[in-house]
């Protein structure tokens, strides 16, 4: 796998002061995205055991509330092998702090169900690691600034480390 970016001192993709990983590499696709220079899976710069030291490095201060996982597509299968080491040092390391993923893909149909078309042999065990996930595509039509943690009205915030998958920010009405 590959990076496009890292942000520190983050606070625009998640609550408080985050450390954020920008992958490389999606499918989607989605008119009016942010970061089409992260749609190459092989842009930007390799992503080692390095990279994975410097982050966790990176979220030790208190101040810092947690790692945030952008793209790209974090939850392209090929994409979720790569970071799982990633998501488990994180969380052993810091288990009192979270980690936000963003995704395309759709929770219950893409990702938990096991014929979904994100889910791997990692996901389940990386779904176990994410403590907020925002999810479904980018839709340029649906773009509303005032938004929270997300950019259309179609997404939602999923809080995934709380018994029944509560939507802290569910998708509104369309």
């Amino acid at each position: 796998m590959n990076y496009a970016n890292i942000k520190y001192y983050d606070i625009a993709n998640g609550l408080g002061v985050r450390t954020s990983l920008f992958v490389s590499g999606c499918t989607h696709r989605c008119k009016g995205c942010f970061n089409e220079v992260a749609w190459d899976f092989n842009y930007g710069k390799p992503f080692t055991e390095e990279t994975i030291k410097t982050l966790l490095d990176s979220c030790a201060p208190s101040y810092v509330a947690g790692l945030s996982l952008l793209g790209g597509e974090p939850m392209e299968p090929a994409n979720q092998r790569a970071l799982l080491p990633l998501a488990k040092q994180f969380k052993e390391r810091y288990p009192q702090k979270t980690i936000w993923c963003y995704t395309g893909y759709t929770y219950e149909t893409d990702l938990a169900a096991q014929d979904g078309k994100a889910h791997c042999q990692a996901t389940d065990e990386l779904l176990g690691c994410i403590d907020i996930l925002v999810d479904g595509k980018f839709e340029q039509e649906l773009y509303d600034i005032s938004l929270k943690f997300r950019g259309s009205k179609n997404q939602r915030v999923l809080q995934l480390q709380k018994e029944g998958c509560p939507e802290l920010y569910p998708a509104e009405p369309l």
